[in-house]
């Protein structure tokens, strides 16, 4: 984790001038010119780009080197320049007039300007830049900041193919800790390190905070000086911003110590402040494209957005229930209560906002409390220091007794506490109190090691430990988070205002601020009374049904579970109409997977409209269940005979018919699935619900208005077979215990096969974007299925799959171009599944592969 640290002041520096402002990195070159184009400086490595003399290239104009579209281009870029810290990019230039293609980035040092040049990458050309947008779409759809960081390091890893990607965030005092990381699955985790903030030093932190990314290909490349030395006014060369100069020998060391032979760092701001790193690390040397180290760094801005946007979106959620619990405050002393007379209500309703174990109020002397807290003689010496210590504003600390002797006494149950001022002399309080909380902190090494002398002195000596080593914490109670603390200041706030209406408000003011307060509670009631009588009419009403508790939550969770499938439905389709086929194919195969062979669909298609979809779906899945439960599904015989068709009106209609199942006999009450199925359709759509109990089956009637149907369809074969949604009892008979190979040229697809695979039981997959990894990964690893790509660029997956075929592992096709996409005889009958594919898709393929081997 450490990094250099003399990027700005060189006098704090023990390391010679010359190799400060001169190391770069060898795999580039570098070019200083002024605004009249006259080169200033040169690394001693042009020579082999130019073929010139380094000192006789010194005060020629550039014009004699670059080719003139190559200086039009440079020159509008510099055009575009936003500012001093801006870097600008172009990509497979010219440079030299004689077809050769480099990659280029150009940025402002002081009164010049530096342009760093790297061979373009040989190949297929790749637009990594595009794979960033999928990217953040998927981090989109995490639930968390804890989540988000491991996508986010996930997501980065197959970019770039490093061995280990850390989410690394940055503490008040400098230290830091590893919150998320992505493994290659042969390197040690680093999953919930800390690192003391030697490790990477202020200097390096503001360089982070300039410098968005840092990159070493291999820390043991021969570094290259620049020539000459200094500018003509003995000004050296600054370096902060680019992307080829190397890093300090005390970094490059660090880096040896733990093994690692090329680093990346992506930096992760939030509010103009360092946040934290996506610190890279591979264990042999790495040279990334300039495409993809810009689609990385991309990539970071993304993150780094969505990430504040989630604390924010935290933020904002505490903030609201600030806002509510001033509200209730004020509506509970609108009445004429005072503090202490109400103080239970209040410690309920700021524990729903603020988490305490204790909390103790003291009003004019007056002392009260509740749960874990101080007796009344130990808090009236805290009170006294809060007098010092809190200046009429919030005061909290993790560890009191570090502050406050007296407090070791009763530190067990009050080791940490959040003070809120109510007045202003003398002094009343309401304190929050958190028991300790011993806790074990694992650090990188001894966080307190002794310092030992280097060649460039104690300060610069990079640390050779990693072994974990852990430190137990005790008298410290869980942190107070800076959104507690905030929403700490706005309720000291009301409570100041209540102290304030109690002393001074007229009748008047109180009677309009009551007002106010019974219109905002009685909105609030109206909003949360109807969320609680959707899930008590659902709850309650389930229970009829159900005989034991077991059997209430899988009633319930069914119900949910449908609305969910059918919501799932829905959003995949962008909310667009949904097929009626695919949502009782979707039931039958989650409630009759045994039975799906007696269950069949006729006549057209409906596509039915979202805002009916669910609806519907209830209605659907109180049918399925209830045939399996009771009806023609309960047994051997019986079938289910679903016809769909157009009225004349242009209305669907749902023939639901039920035969040859155990004997029907009407129902003496009516529960609340049937409830659902006879009324949902009539009051939420409109339209009509008719069922009747023949002794041979029920026989269901329903009418869906045309303004919830989009269109009618004619549907394939392959929907009408709802066999083939069956599922097998087990695909992989040794998934756990095996290895998934998946060979995909596009991260993003890999992944998403990955996720899919992992849910049939693989443990372990393995992700190879060419024949030759694949067949490294079959070489070393024991292979229990491979899913492959056909093409691969330039090449076909071919000589995997006869490797796979060898040695008798089983393995599926996947391709864009259709199933005569593989064409050799001897693959013929491996399934193919075209792209693009689904879950189900690739269940079925290994289905038929399972049954072909048996």
């Amino acid at each position: 984790m450490a990094e250099d640290t003399y990027q700005v002041d060189l006098t704090s520096c023990d390391i010679e001038p010359i190799h400060i402002i001169g190391r770069i990195q060898s795999f580039g070159w570098l070019v200083s010119f002024s605004s009249d184009w006259i080169i200033n400086h040169l690394s001693l490595n042009c020579e082999q780009l130019f073929g010139n003399p380094v000192d006789e290239m010194i005060g020629l104009p550039a014009t004699e080197f670059l080719s003139p579209s190559t200086l039009h281009d440079i020159r509008s870029r510099l055009q575009l320049m936003a500012g001093s810290n801006a870097v600008e990019r172009l990509f497979e230039v010219d440079l030299l007039g004689n077809g050769k293609t480099f990659d280029l980035a150009v940025h402002p040092s002081a009164r010049s300007f530096i342009l760093e040049i790297e061979p373009h990458e040989a190949g297929r050309r790749r637009d990594y830049v595009s794979y960033v947008r999928p990217m953040i779409d998927r981090l989109r759809q995490a639930d968390s900041v804890e989540q988000l960081c491991a996508n986010a390091a996930r997501h980065l890893r197959g970019l770039t193919g490093f061995d280990r990607v850390m989410v690394y965030r940055f503490e008040e005092d400098g230290a830091g800790e590893v919150i998320a990381e992505s493994l290659n699955g042969s390197v040690d985790s680093f999953q919930g390190l800390h690192f003391p903030a030697s490790d990477i030093p202020s200097q390096a932190r503001r360089l982070y905070a300039k410098n968005m990314l840092r990159i070493i290909t291999d820390v043991d490349d021969p570094t290259v000086p620049i020539y000459p030395a200094s500018s003509p006014n003995g000004e050296p060369l600054d370096l902060s911003m680019s992307g080829l100069r190397a890093v300090s020998p005390i970094h490059i060391e660090y880096l040896r110590n733990m093994g690692v032979k090329a680093s990346m760092s992506v930096s992760i701001m939030r509010r103009g402040k360092l946040w934290g790193l996506m610190a890279c690390h591979h264990y042999s040397p790495l040279i990334l494209s300039y495409s993809v180290r810009t689609a990385s760094e991309l990539f970071g801005e993304f993150f780094a957005y969505l990430l504040e946007q989630r604390e924010t979106d935290f933020a904002l959620e505490m903030r609201s229930q600030s806002l509510r619990l001033h509200d209730e405050i004020m509506a509970r002393v609108a009445g004429g209560g005072s503090l202490l007379e109400e103080f239970n209500d209040f410690a309920e309703s700021i524990g729903r906002v603020i988490p305490f174990d204790g909390i103790a109020g003291w009003f004019d002397g007056e002392f009260v409390s509740q749960g874990s807290a101080p007796e009344r003689d130990q808090f009236a010496k805290l009170a006294r220091f809060l007098n010092t210590a809190g200046a009429s504003t919030v005061w909290a600390t993790d560890n009191l007794s570090a502050l406050f002797a007296p407090a070791a006494e009763w530190s067990n149950g009050a080791a940490g506490l959040l003070a809120l001022p109510v007045s202003r002399s003398p002094r009343d309080y309401i304190v929050l109190f958190r028991k300790e909380e011993i806790r074990e902190v694992n650090w990188a090494g001894n966080p307190e090691k002794n310092i030992e002398l280097g060649p460039n002195g104690p300060r610069l000596t990079p640390r050779k430990s990693f072994e974990l080593w852990k430190e137990e914490r005790s008298g410290f109670s869980k942190p107070w988070t800076l959104e507690e603390t905030s929403a700490a200041e706005s309720l000291r706030v009301t409570l100041l205002e209540v102290v304030l209406r109690l002393s001074d408000a007229a009748n008047q003011e109180r009677e309009q601020a009551g007002q106010q307060q019974d219109m905002l509670i009685a909105e609030l009631n109206h909003r949360v009374r109807n969320i609680l009588n959707l899930i008590r009419g659902l709850v309650s009403q389930s229970k009829e049904g159900a005989k034991t508790i077991d059997e209430f939550a899988e009633l319930v969770g069914s119900r949910i579970h449908a609305l969910a499938r059918a919501h799932d439905q829905v959003t995949r389709k962008d909310w667009s109409p949904s097929s009626l086929y695919e949502l009782i194919r979707t039931e039958t195969a989650a409630y009759a997977s045994h039975s799906v062979d007696r269950v069949t669909i006729d006549g057209p298609d409906a596509l039915i409209a979202p805002s009916a979809f669910t609806t519907l779906a209830l209605v659907i899945h109180e049918l399925m269940t209830n045939s399996c439960k009771y009806g023609a599904l309960s047994d051997s015989r019986g079938s289910v005979a679903v016809t769909l068709g157009r009225s004349d009106d242009g209305a669907l209609e749902i023939d639901w018919r039920e035969h040859g199942g155990p004997k029907v006999t009407p129902p003496t009450r009516r529960g609340f699935g049937s409830t659902i199925i006879e009324r949902t359709i009539p009051h939420e759509l409109g339209g009509s619900a008719s069922v009747i109990y023949p002794e041979d089956g029920l026989h269901g009637l329903f009418l869906i208005p045309v303004d919830h149907i989009a269109s009618f369809e004619t549907p394939s074969a392959a929907q009408r077979d709802i066999s083939n949604d069956s599922p097998e009892a087990e695909l992989m008979p040794d998934a756990a215990s095996g290895v998934a190979l998946i060979v995909e040229d596009n991260v993003i697809i890999a992944m998403e096969t990955e996720d899919v695979l992992r849910g049939f039981g693989f443990e372990d997959c393995r992700v190879a974007g060419s024949v030759s990894s694949a067949l490294a990964v079959i070489d070393e690893a024991r292979v229990a299925f491979a899913m492959l790509d056909v093409n691969l660029g330039k090449d076909t997956s071919e000589p995997v799959a006869g490797r796979l075929q060898e040695l008798s592992i089983p393995f599926i096709f996947a391709s864009g171009y259709g199933d005569s996409s593989m064409c050799a005889e001897r693959f013929e009958g491996v399934p193919v599944v075209t792209k693009p594919y689904n879950e189900r898709d690739i269940r079925s393929a290994i289905a038929r592969v399972m049954r072909s081997r048996r």
